[in-house]
C-alpha cells in the first residue's frame, strides 16, 4: 500500500477538486475505508459522516446487501446500450419508482446525475410546448435556488451566486423571493406574501413565454439549508398549475426521506408534472438520475413526425449495476423500518438544536425531517470564506463531517447513525461554537 505521503503527492500533481481553492486548504484527507455512519482515514482516525457524504448516502456505508446486489448484477452485465434495448433492473426500478411517486407521475426517463436529470426536464418542457406549436423558452424559480452546474441548471440558479464569470452567457430567467422560515420568524407572513405577490406579477405580464417553474420544494439545499412552509408552497404551485405552467420539482437532495417522507411532495397537496432524482437514488454507491414525466407530457412526444422525439441520451443511461443498486436501497427502507430512524434523528435533532438555540452566536434555527440547521453569527456568509473554511478544519479535528455553507452549518446523516453518535456529535459541536 502506497503512504500518505506518495498518495497526496500524486494527489497534488494530478488532481483538481471541487468546490476547493488549493491555494489555502490543507491536503485532503485520504480515506480508506468506511462502514455505516463512519469514515476512517488511512492512518485509523475516524470521522463522523454528519452530511451522507454531500447528501447521497442513506442507509449507510458498504450496507452488505447493497454490496451483493451491486456484485451480483456485475456478475451478468454491466452495461449496454438503451437506445433499443432494456433490461431487468431498468424497468422493475422504474416501475417501482412510479409506485412510490405521486400517481400523475408514469414516465422514467435514466441519466447519471442531479444536473443532468434538471436538463432533462428542462429541455423536455421547452420542446412539449415546441411539439405543440408554441414558443415558451423562459423559467421561474426560486432566488437562491440551487439546481446544478450545467448552463441549463445554472441559469435558474445564477442568483446562488455560485456563477458570476458566466452570468452574461446564461439564460435570462424570472426569481421569485424565497420566505425562509425558521424558529421565531415573526415576519414570516409578510415574506410569503411578497413572494406570492411576486409569482402573480410574473405570471400576468410573462405567462406566454414560460415553459416551467422549477423548484427545490420545500428546502433550498446548497443556497443554505433553507426551508419554506408547506403551505405557502401548495399555494405557490397552485398559481403555476392554474396559468398552465408546467411545475418542475427538483427533488435531487430531498428525495428518499430527507425531509421526513418519501419526498418532499408527499408534505403537498399540490403535485409537479415532472420530478428530478439523483443522489441518494442509489444509496450512495453509484451515480444515476431519473427524470420522471406525466403521461400527459410524454404523449406529445409520440408521433411518426420523428421531429418530435425527444433526442437526448447519456452514455450511462439506466445502467444495470446502477439500478440493482437502486433497487436494493428502495428494498432497505422496508426492510431497516427507516422511516422510523427518520423520526428517530428528527427527534434528536429538535432536542440538541434547543440546546443550540440558547447559544449567543447562533439565529435561524430549522429542521425538517433529517435536515438540521443553523447560522452562526461570527463567519462570513459568503461561501467559500476564510472563516468557513476555518470552522470546517476544526469539525474534522474533533471527528466531525460537517461542510458549512457560508455560516450555515447543518447535518444530514445517513439513516443508520446510532443515537449516541449522532448526539455526541452535537455535543462536540456545542463545545466548538462556544
Amino acid at each position: 500500500m502506497k503512504s500518505k505521503k506518495q498518495i497526496l503527492a500524486k494527489d497534488k500533481k494530478f488532481l483538481w477538486h471541487p468546490f476547493t481553492q488549493s491555494s489555502f486548504s490543507e491536503d485532503p484527507i485520504i480515506i480508506s475505508s468506511a462502514k455505516d455512519e463512519k469514515l476512517f482515514d488511512i492512518e485509523g482516525k475516524e470521522y463522523i459522516d454528519l452530511i451522507s457524504s454531500w447528501w447521497i448516502n442513506t442507509h449507510g456505508h458498504c450496507r452488505n446487501e447493497m454490496v451483493n446486489s451491486v456484485f451480483n448484477q456485475s456478475k451478468k452485465f454491466e452495461q449496454v446500450l438503451f437506445a433499443g434495448f432494456t433490461h431487468h433492473p431498468a424497468v422493475d426500478l422504474a416501475a417501482r419508482i412510479v409506485d412510490i411517486l405521486p400517481k400523475n407521475l408514469s414516465r422514467v426517463f435514466y441519466s447519471d446525475n442531479g444536473s443532468t436529470s434538471v436538463e432533462i426536464a428542462m429541455k423536455v418542457a421547452i420542446q412539449y410546448w415546441h411539439n405543440l406549436g408554441k414558443k415558451k423558452t423562459k423559467f421561474i424559480a426560486f432566488s437562491g435556488g440551487y439546481h446544478g452546474d450545467t448552463f441549463g441548471a445554472m441559469s435558474v440558479g445564477k442568483t446562488t451566486g455560485f456563477y458570476k464569470p458566466f452570468e452574461d452567457i446564461l439564460h435570462k430567467n424570472f426569481f421569485i423571493p424565497f420566505p425562509e422560515d425558521w424558529w421565531g420568524n415573526n415576519q414570516l407572513e409578510e415574506s410569503e406574501r411578497l413572494a406570492i405577490n411576486a409569482a402573480y406579477k410574473i405570471v400576468e405580464k410573462e405567462k406566454g413565454k414560460i415553459a416551467a417553474v422549477i423548484l427545490e420544494p420545500l428546502v433550498q439545499g446548497a443556497g443554505g439549508m433553507k426551508i419554506c412552509r408547506k403551505e405557502f408552497l401548495d399555494k405557490l404551485v397552485k398559481i403555476f398549475k392554474d396559468s398552465g405552467i408546467l411545475v418542475i420539482f427538483d427533488e435531487v437532495m430531498t428525495g428518499f426521506g430527507r425531509t421526513g417522507k418519501m419526498f418532499a411532495t408527499d408534505h403537498l397537496t399540490m403535485k409537479p408534472d415532472i420530478i428530478c432524482l439523483a443522489k441518494s437514488l442509489t444509496g450512495g454507491f453509484i451515480p444515476l438520475a431519473a427524470t420522471v414525466f406525466s403521461e400527459e407530457i410524454h404523449k406529445v412526444f409520440v408521433d411518426t413526425n420523428f421531429s418530435k422525439t425527444f433526442l437526448h441520451g447519456h452514455s450511462f443511461s439506466a445502467n444495470p449495476v446502477a439500478c440493482a443498486a437502486a433497487l436494493s436501497s428502495l428494498n432497505l427502507f422496508n426492510e431497516d423500518k427507516t422511516f422510523i430512524k427518520i423520526e428517530e434523528i428528527s427527534k434528536i435533532h429538535n432536542d440538541c438544536l434547543k440546546k443550540i438555540s440558547k447559544l449567543q452566536n447562533i439565529s435561524k434555527i430549522r429542521k425538517l425531517g433529517t435536515i438540521a440547521a443553523f447560522d452562526f453569527k461570527n463567519i462570513s456568509d459568503s461561501y467559500g470564506s476564510l472563516e468557513s473554511h476555518e470552522i470546517r478544519k476544526k469539525f474534522l479535528e474533533n471527528g466531525l463531517l460537517l461542510r458549512p455553507l457560508g455560516n450555515t452549518v447543518y447535518f444530514m446523516p445517513p439513516y443508520c447513525i446510532r443515537k449516541e453518535n449522532l448526539i455526541n456529535s452535537y455535543e462536540k459541536l456545542i463545545e466548538i461554537l462556544q
